[in-house]
């Protein structure tokens, strides 16, 4: 009898402990995939998550049920403290582990060519090329097929790959859209890249998850994946503004200031994006020649 009550009791926290697990879940961006990166990063998440409950459940289990089958009023329960030698046990104690290493680092080695963030989304749809600027504590979008830019804002075309260079003006940050995957670091003076893709048309918010200075709190951006139909709207709407990127505009965004406005640009000064990234190498290919001489 008494066994039956303890069998009902764990059963009965098991089942409190997934709801619970279950319900702190909804509403969490990263377990909510809009594109196909995402959705592996999701699974890939929940499959470590699966394999490390397989040894993390069995173990609270049989830390309450040793505290209540051993507990010291319970006279009727046999001590046996001695377990070496034990071949079952080891065998047990052993195995499990091994297999679940060996699992996480079969998917280790696939999902890291799978879901290398410079590999090329497959499509028959033509990639968006984006060149992205991190500021102090703003985001600037450059469309260079297109000519125009975005502060604050990221629209692309639902369905269609996108591709991302990443540099900064300033101090290194990290570009994350939780439901399209892949966190990015930006650095002053190199180019990282980026491939994701939205499913459908959605609205999200882009964070910097890099910590930059007081501004870092409201460092994000609205992501919104459009129909092709709206893409093209707004690109034109953006172009008819004729409100031009120059390099006096970029140099008066480039400031430490938080909260600025969504704005677009109709027009952006040439190799804005290369020249941004020269600004660094300079210091140091002059530092180089310096040294040389020395």
């Amino acid at each position: 009898m008494r066994q039956t009550k303890i069998g009902r009791f764990l059963t009965r926290l098991g089942i409190l402990l997934f709801v619970a697990m279950a319900s702190s879940c909804q509403g969490v961006a990263l377990l909510d995939p809009q594109g196909p990166i995402a959705a592996q990063e999701r699974d890939l998440i929940l499959m470590a998550v699966g394999l490390a409950l397989i040894i993390i459940v069995p173990v609270f289990i049989m830390v309450i049920w040793f505290a209540i089958r051993y507990r010291e009023t319970n006279t009727k329960a046999t001590y046996k403290p001695h377990w070496e030698g034990n071949l079952k046990l080891e065998v047990l104690i052993w195995l499990i582990p091994i297999l679940i290493i060996g699992v996480l680092s079969y998917l280790t080695w696939v999902k890291t060519t799978d879901l290398d963030p410079y590999k090329p989304i497959v499509s028959t749809e033509k990639p968006v090329h984006v060149q992205v600027v991190s500021l102090d504590w703003n985001w600037l979008f450059i469309y260079p097929d297109e000519q125009v830019a975005s502060l604050n804002k990221l629209v692309i075309p639902a369905g269609a790959p996108v591709t991302f260079d990443l540099t900064s003006a300033t101090v290194m940050s990290s570009m994350f859209i939780p439901e399209l995957g892949t966190q990015m670091y930006v650095m002053a003076g190199m180019v990282t890249h980026l491939n994701l893709l939205s499913d459908k048309p959605g609205h999200y918010v882009g964070h910097n998850m890099e910590f930059t200075g007081i501004g870092y709190s409201a460092m994000s951006f609205a992501a919104d994946a459009v129909t092709k139909g709206d893409y093209a709207t707004w690109l034109q709407d953006a172009k008819s503004k004729g409100n031009p990127l120059s390099t006096d505009e970029f140099n008066k965004l480039n400031k430490p200031q938080a909260g600025l406005a969504a704005t677009t640009y109709g027009s952006v000064e040439p190799n804005l994006f290369g020249h941004i990234v020269g600004e660094f190498l300079k210091p140091m290919a002059d530092a180089t020649k310096t040294d040389g001489k020395m």
